[in-house]
């Protein structure tokens, strides 16, 4: 009888079930269950305010840009992280990380002290017309921060695994570059660098404290929606807070699901291609 270096599948199955019940699905329905407080009516009047819209089209949207500047920037220096060897590699790739070890409200105080008017950065960009600092920019740029570490450390292992046999043999063949990157690598490519862009999307949908110093919480302008939950909570409004978080969990869930259809779609793609 061969055995298994895990258990059983059903004893398996059962304590993975009772962990994400415990860890996810308990604190989710809580939240459900606090947001439904307020009521349908109360839901739909909280989620209709122009505040609440323009907080969560800010967060949701401005993640979603990010993540899509992060994909392509993220495959670039893993490429050159992986399949280039120069001097300072190894500290450029340490420096990759930093978002992941920085403390978010220090990663704000930096960012601000770059980009606000007066800074190293934004005394250059204020006379061409161009504010960072308390403006939506500025989210989007905090965003793009914290979540360019996950595409290239997702990517990475991947492309240190990628033959060049395949490469070669398109060159061999009379592709051209941009027909080798485009029909060969990314077809091959195109799961992994889905999956980082699904981990930069869910780390800066709900990015707080480095985003809360440089946007300069403008309501309708440069405010997000966690502070707005921020706020509720101060206001001894559980339930409003409660149903934002619903509305952001929806949102965002919402975008992973497309994700992971996507990913699906690519896997098919990368087996046609191969």
């Amino acid at each position: 009888m061969r055995r298994r270096v895990l258990p059983g599948f059903g004893l398996s199955l059962g304590y993975a079930l009772i962990y994400l019940g415990l860890i996810v699905m308990l604190p989710l329905a809580a939240l459900a269950w606090k947001a439904s407080g307020i009521g349908f009516e109360g839901l739909v009047r909280l989620l209709s305010a122009p505040r609440t819209l323009a907080a969560l089209r800010l967060s949701v949207g401005g993640a979603v840009v990010a993540a899509l500047i992060n994909a392509v920037i993220g495959l670039l220096v893993g490429w050159v992280l992986v399949r280039y060897r120069f001097p300072g590699r190894r500290l450029f790739d340490a420096l990759v990380d930093l978002p992941f070890a920085l403390p978010t409200a220090v990663a704000g105080i930096a960012l601000t002290t770059l980009y606000a008017p007066n800074g190293w950065i934004g005394r250059w960009l204020e006379p061409l017309g161009i504010k960072v600092a308390y403006t939506p920019l500025g989210v989007f740029i905090a965003m793009v921060f914290v979540g360019f570490p996950f595409v290239v450390r997702t990517l990475q292992p991947v492309l240190a695994s990628l033959e060049r046999d395949v490469e070669e043999a398109a060159e061999s063949l009379g592709a051209q570059r941009w027909q080798t990157f485009f029909r060969v690598i990314l077809p091959m490519l195109a799961p992994t660098l889905l999956t980082g862009f699904a981990l930069a999307l869910a780390r800066a949908v709900g990015e707080y404290g480095s985003v809360i110093f440089i946007a300069g919480n403008i309501p309708m302008r440069s405010e997000i929606a966690p502070l707005l939950i921020v706020q509720k909570l101060e206001q001894f409004d559980v339930a409003g807070a409660a149903a934002l978080g619903v509305a952001m969990l929806s949102l965002s869930f919402g975008l992973l699901v497309l994700v992971a259809l996507l990913q699906r779609w690519s896997h098919r793609w990368a087996e046609r291609a191969a």
